[in-house]
């Protein structure tokens, strides 16, 4: 089933490039910003987890030391967070500001820095916007959409939109029966490594 979920993540990154190209005027994505992978949930399903733990087995020692270390500071910053709270971490796989298992990643990696969809229809930001990232140039005071005044001002031609590449919706079943995989059980990342075996394996 891995092999059929790689030729899945195959035919969503083809189209996530052309998405990125199309809005490549308002994305300010760029190497060693890494602000995608701190201070969030990071929801991983058992299948992308597979797949994480096979990018991981192929690091050296010394970097599977470093995430090993940043797992356990995670869980103990875990046991001391307030009750009832939503619990945001810094990705464990994430050294000096750069993704140790890049080409392994999941997908709410791959999505993230868009416009989306959220499941009632409403458009999501990127919340690196509001630190002057993506799409800061275009969207009103509100944070909740498309400014045409200040879209008018850029000069672009390409509009900024948004896409249907939710999180909830790329893991849904029509694509496990059309790619013939399942994605199983879904979690944040940090919880497949916090008293499971995985983390015994890296």
């Amino acid at each position: 089933m891995l092999e059929n979920y790689v030729i899945y993540l195959k035919s969503l990154d083809e189209k996530l490039t052309k998405f990125f190209d199309m809005q490549r005027p308002y994305i300010a994505c760029q190497k060693g910003c890494a602000m995608c992978c701190k201070n969030a949930e990071f929801p991983y399903s058992e299948i992308e987890i597979d797949l994480l733990m096979q990018g991981a087995m192929q690091l050296d020692d010394d970097t599977r030391a470093v995430i090993v270390s940043n797992i356990k500071k995670i869980e103990q910053d875990k046991k001391n967070a307030k009750k009832g709270e939503t619990f945001l971490y810094d990705c464990p796989f994430l050294i000096n500001d750069a993704c140790t298992v890049y080409n392994y990643r999941g997908i709410v990696c791959r999505t993230f820095g868009l416009l989306s969809y959220d499941e009632n229809g409403k458009i999501k930001v990127p919340f690196c916007c509001f630190k002057g990232y993506n799409y800061a140039n275009v969207i009103d005071d509100s944070g909740e959409k498309i400014s045409s005044e200040k879209y008018k001002a850029t000069g672009i031609e390409e509009e900024p939109v948004a896409f249907n590449i939710s999180y909830d919706f790329l893991t849904n079943p029509d694509f496990e029966r059309g790619y013939n995989f399942s994605f199983g059980e879904k979690k944040p990342l940090i919880e497949w490594f916090i008293g499971d075996e995985n983390s015994e394996k890296i």
